[in-house]
């Protein structure tokens, strides 16, 4: 965890306002459809900022934030691989190609985003729903 959480200015300072909208925006969707707790951390070598979304110690996905870049990352385990590749005709080419690109480990895939507008939220909501059922009407 942070020593000190990012203000909603040192964010949007780091990541530049259009990103810092589309984050809030992202966070929006998510919030919308899920009840987790938000959890802080440093970023690791690749980012500044980590922000999970977590329930019951299981990890629904994370936010990223670096200078000039947003980061969404969902991880996707052996049955939820399967059910996307049943429905990967109906995704955006965009989510077919990090998929397809993403290496597979042993705990699954790690889908790695860097959304620049809201154009695949749709899909990322999709994505999310593999993982676990909404927990928000």
């Amino acid at each position: 965890m942070l020593d000190t959480i990012p203000s909603a200015e040192r964010l949007a300072a780091l990541v530049g306002d259009s990103l810092w909208d589309i984050w809030r925006q992202l966070c929006a969707v998510i919030d919308e459809h899920y009840d987790m707790d938000r959890i802080w951390n440093a970023g690791g070598k690749a980012w500044m900022y980590e922000y999970k979304y977590r329930r019951g110690g299981k990890t629904l996905c994370a936010l990223y934030a670096r200078e000039a870049c947003v980061g969404f990352l969902v991880i996707l385990g052996k049955a939820e691989r399967l059910q996307f590749e049943q429905e990967k005709a109906s995704y955006t080419r965009e989510v077919q190609r990090v998929y397809e690109e993403t290496p597979t480990y042993h705990d699954g895939k790690w889908l790695l985003f860097t959304p620049t507008d809201t154009s695949l939220f749709a899909d990322f909501v999709r994505l999310l729903r593999l993982k676990r059922k909404p927990n928000r009407t």
